[in-house]
């Protein structure tokens, strides 16, 4: 994977901020549907719960929802117990924090893709589009039949945000090509369902497809299954799942929900946290795509030239991804 630099934006303030001792801290963090053990973006998320719980020495208090209700319930009860700040993974659990961050005025909060106006929340968001559109670049080079696929979790904005970025990426590289897309489900069972995932996979590949990227959650263990079993290529998704199917995962579009967690738990012990939005995109390396020695072979040094030249082209704003608006 590319090595991870943790941007500036991200970076403590001052030195001289007031930290809170190990004793007064408190962090807790709800992981969504799908668990902390996803392979995906709930895996992430506990990624950067435990580097700081190992860089401090600090507990990080947490939960893995069963169901909706459970999400205001836990929050409740973190927040009695004196919980310093709660991060929420995911955005159906925006609602969640509005109602119990209104309750609890004195306790921090942040959630993690969705966005809460209150003057102790803080809404961290990706520019996914723009990892994905490096993930379509890197499909169309690779493609020798001109048809990729892409397979989402739940049918949200946030979904068609990662295929309208892989669309376009794309076409930057080959517009003759043919992209099918499915969506798994309209509920948050869909982000759970890898046999779906292998399912509409399988259908993708049936007709001619021979890359499908996933942004589906555990659902794209399937999808990736099944591309491993076709002996095809796949895409991963959130985090970098190169090493699942060394030799078969194309690369992966990195999402680093694991430095958002990380930085909001240490902003908030050293003081200097603040409420309100954060969109971290390639530019702030919230996202980015996956090279390690898992996919070394499958990135040529051309692609890898192209991909970085494109990746340079979107910071610097010469290249514009489209961003996907909501009807």
């Amino acid at each position: 994977m590319n090595s991870p630099r943790i941007p500036l934006l991200l970076a403590l303030a001052a030195t001289g901020a007031c930290a809170a001792s190990a004793a007064d801290f408190s962090p807790a963090i709800v992981y969504d549907f799908g668990g902390k053990f996803d392979r995906s973006f709930n895996q992430s998320a506990s990624v950067g719960a435990e580097r700081f719980k190992k860089e401090t020495g600090i507990a990080v208090h947490e939960f893995e929802i069963q169901n909706a209700s459970q999400r205001e319930q836990i929050m409740r009860q973190f927040a009695r117990r004196g919980a310093s700040i709660i991060v929420a993974v995911g955005f159906t659990q925006a609602s969640a924090v509005e109602t119990v961050a209104k309750e609890y005025p004195d306790v921090k909060f942040a959630v993690i893709d969705g966005l809460v106006d209150l003057p102790n929340v803080e809404s961290i968001n990706f520019r996914e589009q723009e990892s994905s559109f490096l993930c379509g670049m890197a499909a169309a080079m690779a493609s020798k039949t001109g048809s990729v696929g892409f397979v989402g979790g739940m049918d949200i904005p946030l979904i068609r945000k990662f295929a309208l970025g892989y669309r376009a990426g794309v076409a930057y590289v080959n517009p003759k090509d043919e992209v099918f897309e499915n969506m798994t489900g309209t509920t948050p069972a869909a982000w759970t369902n890898p046999s779906e995932g292998s399912e509409l996979a399988k259908s993708q590949f049936g007709r001619g497809a021979d890359v499908v990227f996933h942004a589906a959650g555990a659902t794209g263990i399937g999808v990736m299954q099944a591309a491993a079993d076709a002996g095809l290529l796949s895409i991963g998704c959130d985090s970098n799942q190169d090493y699942l199917h060394p030799g078969s995962v194309l690369t992966s579009a990195v999402k680093r929900v694991d430095v958002a967690v990380y930085t909001v738990f240490t902003e908030a012990r050293a003081g200097t946290w603040k409420a309100g939005p954060r969109v971290l995109g390639l530019a702030e390396d919230g996202v980015d795509y996956s090279l390690d020695e898992y996919n070394r072979k499958l990135v040529t040094p051309e692609m890898e030239k192209r991909l970085n030249q494109a990746k340079a082209d979107i910071i610097a704003g010469k290249i514009s991804v489209p961003e996907y608006k909501a009807p």
